[in-house]
């Protein structure tokens, strides 16, 4: 829903009542991950996407008749359907889409989930997508670290979603949970879809050089909140860095160290050292290496990196923590510009965070997406 949340808020702010699709469960190649949405207004417009094209003719046609049965609907598209290649998920892949109407009598919520978001604080929406009860399909909860609005049906179907919602919601994850009819722990009959909505991560870009602005850019581009910093006021200006959302001027490892204690980092935090001048670089990375954030690089050539962790061994670093430094920075995509160094090291951000290997695809075989469910 993150992608048609404004949207939505909009037509939902002026009375309209709309059809919004949901992917719930993603199997195999699915081209979308949970959380993905489709919005269908009244007017016949759509916004956003379930399948990156595959399945957006089935689904729009299914909103609209859910709008006007006022009935929501689990529906599964993939392979094992007959019908499969009828609405073209050609990719092999199967996804659950939940396809409900939305407006302000079914979703009262929304304006306060509204109001989380545009605040930064943690939320996710809780759904009933699956029950042997009619009624409760499509009730709905909200539920922050420290609170929860709403009733999924009953005290003990709450407080066991609640929990588990809270535990997706701190790894930054949405999915699908399965409960017994009452919210048993163990047993069968009832869904739930846990959409999670948090800040953006952070990119952190250390260096006010000409590599950090196309960085900026790129990391902006991925949803990245990205801060650059620079001990250099003359380098670390807003004219030269118009795609960061803030510009610092300070030393690296104070202003890192200053964010940590303040727990404005956390794992999915990246981190690029783009400086590769030791007396910059060398403080920060031991300042970083020691976070539990999701990745950090430094630039620099190889005998820039032989002597940075030559460097960072005398600091009293171990190996076990340079191990987690990626250096030099970025993928060998046999990059020179700085706008193409930014995609290469945007391309091992993104392997890293989902285990790809880097290589061509079209040098492998197999599924794209892995076999994992997603």
């Amino acid at each position: 829903m993150h992608d048609v949340l404004d949207e939505l808020h909009r037509r939902w702010s002026g009375g309209e009542t709309v059809g919004v699709g949901t992917v719930v469960a993603t199997f195999s190649s699915a081209p979308r991950a949970p959380g993905a949405a489709m919005l269908v207004g009244a007017d016949g417009t759509a916004v956003g996407s379930v399948s990156g094209g595959c399945v957006e003719g089935a689904v729009y046609e299914l909103a609209q008749r859910v709008v006007a049965d006022r009935v929501p609907v689990l529906q599964r598209y993939g392979v094992s359907d007959d019908d499969a290649f009828a609405v073209g998920l050609t990719c092999g892949g199967i996804i659950d889409i939940f396809v409900e109407h939305v407006d302000r009598e079914s979703m009262p919520e929304l304006g306060a989930l509204i109001d989380s978001v545009r605040q930064g604080r943690p939320v996710a929406v809780v759904t009933v997508i699956e029950h042997q009860e009619a009624a409760l399909l499509g009730k709905r909860m909200l539920v922050w670290p420290d609170g929860a609005e709403g009733t999924l049906g009953s005290g003990r179907i709450d407080d066991a979603v609640v929990d588990d919602a809270r535990g997706l919601l701190a790894g930054g994850r949405s999915g699908t949970l399965h409960y017994g009819p009452d919210g048993q722990r163990r047993g069968e009959g009832m869904a739930v879809f846990v959409n999670t909505f948090e800040p953006p991560p952070r990119m952190l870009v250390f260096g006010a050089i000409d590599f950090a602005a196309a960085m900026a850019k790129m990391g902006s581009y991925l949803g990245y909140q990205v801060t650059v910093c620079d001990a250099r006021p003359v380098f670390a200006t807003r004219t030269r860095f118009p795609d960061a959302d803030e510009v610092v001027v300070d030393w690296p490892h104070r202003y890192l160290s200053a964010e940590a204690e303040q727990g404005r980092v956390d794992g999915r935090t990246v981190i690029t050292v783009l400086t590769h001048d030791p007396k910059f670089d060398v403080p920060l990375l031991e300042v970083a290496l020691r976070l539990g954030v999701g990745y950090i690089g430094a630039m620099g050539s190889r005998r820039t990196h032989d002597d940075r962790l030559a460097r960072l061994r005398e600091a009293g670093m171990t190996d076990g923590e340079l191990k987690r430094l990626a250096s030099p920075i970025g993928l060998d995509l046999g990059a020179r510009t700085p706008e193409e160094t930014a995609v290469s090291i945007a391309a091992e951000i993104i392997a890293l965070r989902w285990g790809g290997g880097g290589r061509r695809l079209a040098d492998l075989e197999g599924r794209i997406h892995g076999e994992q469910e997603r």
